[in-house]
């Protein structure tokens, strides 16, 4: 619902309910009622060259109510039906009725058939209601609206007035001084108001009906005779018949005023506001997205597996190449188009655009800065996760193995231990079994090694916060567990064994020595074996080539470890020598070792096909290293040309801003050749991010060859590229208050001269101590007293309005050149004093006032106050002070 919905719906519905309790009560109101809503109808509807003759008659077919409804509102209502039957006039008048529904006015006991039955009381309702809504509700006087808005219009408009007291719109009225009072407080020409007496109303309302027909186009809408011959006339004719005045005359003066108003202004302010509405819209949509993006790059939740690493890090790539660059573009265009507009408001004499609370461009600026500052953490941490999680994944991939060798080792031990096959073996089997529990815990001991790996490699899973870390514990601590019950078995059965030992006497030495060298023989090659085919990581050459050397030396050790392998071989086969020939019945196996020469030589095998795979992978990885080298190299080799480049560009548009060759056109041609020339720049830029992109997908994180980073050189370029626009907006700026204010090239070259000399550290602005001495040196006389820190307080909050504690260049030529137009109109001045003043030699202030032109006056009055003149002559000047008031003391 609009204004008028809620509580002013309250306001005029008040009215309604009073009418269905006393409306025919008095037939004196229903009269007043039928002529003044008759009149009032026929005002409007004489504007769609119709009228009405009898109110209740008239409206029953709906068609001039509708008629009605439109000229008033201003608004098409729907199409009404042509028809002569009572259904179509029933519908259009429920047209109507809706149409005012539509309003927010809510129709209490007023139905469509009644309206076309003729029935007065419900007829003269709705036209109360349509009067309310349309020439009532809407008027409004401080903060008071309707009936009460209207009553106190009225209480104001005649408030000078004698014998006129407004507190209703019934009894108040009675004597017409009321109705005479309004039209000669705003047409005193129409009625002599001196004239009139209280103790003749009808003369008094007579007066003031014809004159408000006949002058102000309002219709005679009240009987003289029926307001006088009533106690107590009707409140709602007379509030109708008065809002009619309120119209009349307050519609005119808002009219005359607004298009006064807007004729001055409008042409002004239009480019202006627009400016003002483009840089707050553009300001809200930039903050909104970063208000949107660092909550995205400020999620450090990391994913589980590389791939969706890899995919957040493709995402933040697609964001720094894709969606970032034009909002660098749109910071940049919004702080060129706050400092565009600042200058024009500056021109035209208007305050200082002052953006919404949070959009100004300190808090663009500030906003940026945190988002630059997540959005580098952000990439930190996504290169760290993706590192994390390749170690995490080399781990769990070894761990696995390593597992799973060990797993295949223990497999059947502990049913090997648990055996009691030493109660009936004969005293060679007994000492056989002794020496083959020697050689398994040998073996156990090898083992030790492999353990202390496992649980070590998931104590670094946890540390890491492997994400399948349940899993890897389970499994280390069932290894571990069965590690234990190994060692406990172990020993349990070498203690059974002792104790047969004594009963038994023979062993045979061959088949134990075979054991002690095959096993660790057998240890080596399964160490071999993890060995080559271990994954490995490396991100450098050299680690490629200390990884080849170390293969290169595992490889020498080939000959002797075949040495070894032939050896042990030869003790099994003289084993098999001794059985044949001595027909020993040792049932075809070592008593002290399950390793046999098959496996041996099967494991061998295996290595020797290992060895060459090896080195392929190594082969593979050094070429892939080169190919990253070679990437290195490339985008080191173009990022140290870029990089000073961009340093070089950076502080030749410093110097053309500072220096003074040329006109300020000259300078703007020149930097517009620069910006032409760092556009073009553009290609070599992308081509080093081709180049970027193809080193952070091959994964690799260090360069030697360069110190400059992709990141180094995206904000060097985007600040090259904010530094070109800005300056180039300053120079602009500084033509357009050149020209504004009328200076010349030489003033602009001293003001630049000046404004350079004590610019120290080349920052494109003063301090408040160096624009001080600037002043100084450009003739103004600022002392440490107490009133040259008053003129250096006032200049500065000239200068410096949102004390920043900076003076910029801009602001020092708006200020000077404002001193200079003020020096100009001082000597304008005293021209004309010395005109004005003649023979007697002093001026008064009403002559300034009535001889001079009002601005100069004004600026006459203004210097004048704190001084004054002859003794003989209050108010007035002789020229010595008159030279003081304008040019200081100083000057005289």
């Amino acid at each position: 619902m609009d204004h008028y919905d809620s509580q002013q719906t309250n306001d005029y519905m008040q009215p309604e309910e009073d009418w269905d309790r006393d409306l025919l009560l008095d037939p004196a109101w229903e009269k007043q009622q039928r002529k003044t809503f008759t009149a009032w109808c026929n005002s409007h509807l004489r504007k769609a060259g119709t009228q009405i003759e009898n109110i209740e008659e008239d409206f029953r077919d709906g068609l001039k109510l509708m008629l009605l409804l439109e000229v008033i509102s201003g608004e098409r209502l729907a199409k009404p039906e042509r028809g002569k039957m009572r259904v179509h006039k029933i519908s259009n008048v429920n047209k109507a009725l809706d149409f005012i529904a539509s309003k927010g006015v809510k129709l209490v006991s007023i139905g469509a058939e009644e309206i076309v039955d003729g029935n007065v009381k419900m007829t003269l309702g709705m036209i109360w209601t349509i009067i309310l809504r349309f020439a009532i509700q809407d008027i409004s006087v401080e903060e008071t609206s309707a009936k009460e808005g209207l009553l106190l219009w009225c209480q104001r408009k005649t408030a000078p007035y004698k014998n006129v007291n407004i507190q209703n719109f019934h009894i108040s009225w009675k004597d017409g001084l009321g109705f005479c009072a309004l039209i000669h407080r705003h047409r005193p020409e129409l009625i002599d108001y001196g004239k009139l007496r209280k103790d003749d109303p009808l003369t008094n309302l007579n007066t003031a009906f014809d004159v408000a027909e006949k002058y102000l186009d309002i219709p005679k809408m009240l009987d003289a005779e029926d307001i006088v011959g009533t106690a107590r006339p009707d409140e709602k004719a007379i509030m109708t018949y008065v809002s009619s005045f309120y119209h009349a005359f307050s519609g005119a003066q808002k009219a005359e005023t607004a298009a006064n108003r807007i004729c001055k202004v409008l042409a002004v302010n239009q480019e202006n506001e627009q400016l003002m509405e483009d840089y707050e819209k553009l300001a809200s949509d930039l903050l909104e997205w970063i208000r949107r993006t660092i909550p995205w790059l400020e999620n450090r939740v990391p994913e589980n597996t590389m791939h969706a690493m890899q995919q957040k890090l493709e995402d933040f790539r697609d964001y720094r190449r894709l969606h970032k660059p034009p909002k660098v573009q749109e910071k940049c265009q919004l702080e060129i188009n706050f400092n565009t507009l600042q200058t024009k408001l500056r021109l035209s004499n208007r305050p200082a655009f002052m953006p919404s609370e949070g959009r100004m461009v300190s808090d663009i600026n500030n906003a940026w800065g945190c988002l630059e500052q997540v959005e580098k953490g952000y990439e930190e941490w996504l290169l760290n996760e993706i590192r994390r999680l390749e170690r995490l994944d080399h781990l769990a991939e070894k761990f696995r193995q390593k597992a799973s060798i060990h797993e295949a080792w223990t497999d059947g031990k502990e049913a090997m231990l648990r055996q009691k096959d030493y109660e009936t073996a004969t005293l060679s089997e007994i000492k056989a079994l002794l020496k083959k529990h020697e050689a398994f815990e040998s073996d156990l001991a090898a083992h030790q090694d492999r353990v202390e790996q496992i649980a070590a490699i998931a104590q670094e899973l946890n540390e890491l916060d492997y994400y399948d870390s349940p899993s890897v514990n389970a499994r280390c601590q069932k290894i571990c567990d069965q590690w234990d019950n190994l060692g406990a078995l172990t020993q349990k059965r070498r203690e059974a064994l002792e104790r047969t030992e004594k009963l038994l006497e023979t062993i045979d030495q061959l088949y134990l020595e075979y054991a002690k060298r095959a096993a660790p023989f057998n240890n080596w090659m399964e160490g071999a074996m993890e060995d080559l085919q271990d994954t490995f990581i490396v991100h450098t050459i050299e680690e490629i080539q200390g990884l080849t050397t170390a293969h290169e030396q595992f490889k020498a050790t080939l000959p002797d470890a075949d040495k070894e392998r032939l050896a042990i071989l030869g003790i099994h086969n003289e084993v098999s020598k001794i059985v044949q020939t001595y027909h020993v019945n040792m049932a075809g196996t070592n008593p002290y070792t399950t390793i046999t020469p098959q496996e041996i030589n099967g494991k061998w095998d295996h290595v020797r096909q290992l060895v060459p795979r090896r080195d392929q992978a190594l082969t593979e990885e050094h070429a892939r290293q080169q190919h990253n080298e070679r990437l290195r190299k490339q985008f080191g080799a173009q990022a140290n040309v870029i990089g000073p480049w961009i340093q070089t560009k950076m502080e030749e548009i410093g110097r053309i801003s500072i220096e003074m060759h040329g006109t300020l056109e000259d300078q703007l041609s020149h930097l517009r050749q620069y910006e032409k020339s760092i556009v073009n720049y553009k290609p070599k830029i992308d081509q080093l991010e081709g180049d970027h992109q193809l080193i952070q997908e091959a994964l690799i994180f260090d360069n030697k060859h360069t110190n400059y980073t992709m990141e180094h050189i995206r904000v060097g370029w985007e600040q090259l590229l904010t530094t070109i626009a800005r300056t180039i907006n300053e120079v602009e700026n500084q033509i357009l208050t050149r020209d504004a204010k009328g200076i010349s090239q030489e003033q602009m070259n001293e003001f630049r001269a000046s404004f350079n000399h004590f610019d120290r550290d080349h920052s494109g602005t003063l301090g408040p101590e160096e624009f001080k001495a600037c002043l100084i040196s450009l003739g103004y006389d600022i002392g440490n007293d107490p009133q040259g820190e008053a003129e250096f307080a006032r200049i500065m909050s000239i200068v410096d309005p949102n004390r920043l504690g900076v003076v910029t260049f801009q602001a020092f030529i708006d200020f000077m050149s404002r001193e200079t137009a003020d020096t100009d109109t001082a000597d304008q001045v005293m021209a004309s004093f010395k005109i004005l003043a003649g023979d007697k030699n002093y001026i008064t202030m009403d002559e300034l006032r009535r001889e001079l032109p009002p601005d100069q006056a004004e600026y006459c009055i203004a210097r004048m106050a704190p001084y004054t003149g002859p003794d003989s002559v209050p108010g007035a000047l002789d020229y010595m002070s008159f030279s003081t008031a304008l040019y200081g003391e100083s000057d005289l």
